[in-house]
């Protein structure tokens, strides 16, 4: 018997088991590796200041916690021994290159004005500083710089997460979840979570589960009696190698077509990414794909015309109906949790928000209304 069941290995269910284990609490987390996880093919911005999202109050104020807790969580798992979580601070440069994106450009920046409380250091620059900065860059009309942003590979960084959680007696399985057991309560009507079956046939009993299984989260709704109104929406980037070039001392780069840039060092790049909606659980690498990831990289940098394609990578992000994480408890069964729905900002809300469910669990605090499975509850 565990405490709790983690179903979902990416950078969400992995924060989950590791702050329950660092908890005390007595956690198996379960994962069967998915093709076209989410967490394997995000390209690892960490800048709500930058996205066009931050209008959006809620989502603004949910994505600036998160961001603000990643470096007291990266300091407590080099504490717990973890030798690299990736995470780093590089800053981000947006580039307005063609008359298209002038608009985007003045919108973008009319909503970092309106929150120039928590966003004091996004400023413009001129062409020339942008191109200094990013010598692959073609020349841009405009420009602006957030030296805040960071830069973090979901797969290091869940990996981390991991390692760290087996310091605390985290326990890893890989298998196959294909059903959430219940059981009537004993003193209410509601029912309550005794545990999971796998495809083996085989149980394994536990107090708690959480359902962290990303895109595929949906498919436990029926056993817990919620709708998880999450749906795939398929994300294909690129990885690449630019021979001698410094790129670690480049800063993420983003246009305003809705795709980006992110440098690493050694003159690796990820470029990405398409948001393809409607194609179901089909992990495909295609070519249309591709063109338009790299044909929108070469328009922003065209001097990355001479980087090697090295890689191809595709994600299934789980969006959630209203573009809102959904976190915490499920109503009416005891034990039953949910942290799922993060769409392409799952590296920057995840493990955040595996906080927030552990913490749920550990010291029954409150999820934010905002960001609660309650939502979806009628009224």
């Amino acid at each position: 018997m565990y405490d709790a069941v983690v179903v979902g290995g990416g950078i969400v269910g992995s924060s989950v088991g590791y702050h329950l284990a660092r908890s005390g609490v007595e956690t198996l987390l379960v994962d069967r590796r998915d093709a076209g996880r989410a967490t394997s093919a995000g390209a690892g911005i960490v800048s709500p200041g930058t996205s066009s999202r931050t209008a959006d109050d809620d989502w603004f104020a949910f994505a600036t916690d998160a961001v603000d807790y990643y470096p007291e969580l990266v300091d407590r798992l080099e504490a717990d021994g973890v030798d690299d979580t990736s995470y780093s601070r590089v800053g981000l440069l947006a580039a307005a290159i063609d008359d298209d994106e002038l608009a985007p450009y003045d919108e973008a920046m009319g909503r970092v004005e309106n929150r120039r409380e928590r966003l004091p250091d996004i400023e413009a620059i001129d062409p020339a500083t942008a191109t200094e900065r990013v010598p692959a860059l073609a020349e841009p009309q405009r420009a602006f710089v957030a030296p805040d942003a960071a830069r973090v590979n979901g797969q290091v960084f869940a990996g981390a997460l991991r390692e760290a959680g087996r310091t605390h007696g985290l326990e890893i399985a890989e298998r196959d979840v294909t059903a959430i057991r219940t059981a009537e309560g004993h003193e209410t009507r509601d029912a309550r979570v005794t545990g999971v079956e796998t495809a083996d046939g085989s149980r394994i009993d536990a107090e708690r589960v959480v359902v962290a299984g990303g895109a595929w989260s949906p498919a436990f709704g029926d056993d817990l009696g919620v709708e998880i109104p999450v749906e795939p929406k398929r994300g294909q980037i690129v990885h690449l190698d630019l021979p001698d070039a410094d790129t670690g001392s480049w800063p993420v780069l983003k246009g305003f077509r809705h795709h980006y840039i992110v440098p690493w060092p050694d003159g690796r790049l990820v470029a990405g990414a398409t948001r393809e909606a409607g194609v179901g659980f089909d992990p495909r690498i295609t070519a249309g794909g591709l063109r338009e990831v790299l044909d929108e990289a070469l328009r922003v940098a065209p001097g990355l015309a001479d980087a090697t394609v090295i890689e191809q990578r595709v994600g299934l992000r789980p969006v959630c109906a209203d573009g809102v994480p959904v976190l915490g408890s499920v109503p009416d069964v005891e034990g039953a949790h949910l942290a799922t729905g993060h769409g392409a900002t799952g590296l920057t809300l995840g493990p955040y928000s595996g906080k927030l469910v552990a913490d749920r669990i550990t010291d029954d605090r409150e999820i934010p209304d905002r960001v609660s499975v309650r939502r979806f509850q009628d009224p």
